[in-house]
């Protein structure tokens, strides 16, 4: 591994260079890159899980609110709808940084929010690394339990896309209707209309304005200044790395311990 040094946040490149050739190759368009690339980064202290020693769940029935149904990380369906009418939803990350809690858009993002609670209280995000930052467009990601890359298989599904309205690009890329601000829970996507299934990213810094131009990622939550100011300190922890495909990383493994949903 090469030596690492501590930089601020660059600013945004170009598309055509912002990403690896390997990436490129990957992704084909920059509308994928929140699935389709990323760095793998050593995860001494997080098993990966292979999908040959998983069950493959038929989610029939909504998941136990105490995990107890946990862990589940394959599913032959995306899981039914349990979100209940006037209840508030609240996303609690308890990572090695400290705790972050996101609002979820329960009203405007029924499908996706439903999505999220059901894999958090799957345990499918617990345990897991924050395994790529990318200060260019100003993102930290996660949400991948098999591999802790970009190259995780998922969790057998994908979800709808919603929140207004999206077309296909000749790109093969897709638009959508989403701005971006630091401070939200986005989820992750690959090319293609209704692609998002279990990846997600934080947004962190202004540079994830870069992203209107796509507006095709699913924004379904926010937090608060405490919160922010963690995101704040995973970014510091960036350093170049000329050995990732991103040119850089986390200075040490961020972990999610876990995600609990908190309903008010």
């Amino acid at each position: 591994m090469a030596s690492k040094t501590r930089r601020p946040a660059p600013s945004a490149p170009s598309a055509s260079r912002r990403y690896s050739p390997r990436t490129r190759l990957l992704a084909g368009v920059l509308a994928v890159v929140m699935v389709g690339s990323g760095f793998a980064v050593g995860i001494a202290s997080i098993t990966n899980r292979g999908s040959s020693t998983t069950d493959v769940l038929v989610p029939t029935d909504c998941p136990a609110h105490d995990k107890s149904d946990a862990p589940r990380y394959r599913f032959d369906a995306r899981p039914i709808f349990c979100l209940s009418s006037g209840i508030t939803y609240t996303a609690v990350f308890d990572t090695s940084e400290g705790e972050i809690r996101f609002t979820l858009d329960r009203i405007g993002m029924p499908e996706t929010t439903n999505n999220f609670v059901a894999l958090a209280r799957y345990g499918y995000y617990d345990n897991t690394l924050l395994f790529r930052i990318d200060p260019s467009i100003g993102i930290i990601q996660g949400g991948a339990p098999t591999t802790n890359d970009w190259s995780d298989p998922g969790p057998g599904y994908q979800i709808p896309d919603e929140g207004g309205t999206f077309h296909r690009l000749a790109n093969e890329g897709v638009s959508g209707p989403f701005s971006y601000e630091s401070g939200q829970l986005v989820m992750a996507r690959s090319a293609g209309l209704n692609s998002s299934g279990a990846q997600f990213f934080f947004t962190t810094t202004e540079s994830v304005s870069l992203l209107d131009s796509q507006g095709s990622y699913l924004l379904f939550g926010t937090t608060d200044n405490a919160g922010q100011s963690v995101l704040d300190a995973m970014m510091d922890l960036y350093v170049v790395d000329p050995d990732s495909p991103y040119g850089g990383g986390p200075s040490h493994e961020i972990v999610v311990r876990s995600v609990a949903i908190v309903e008010g």
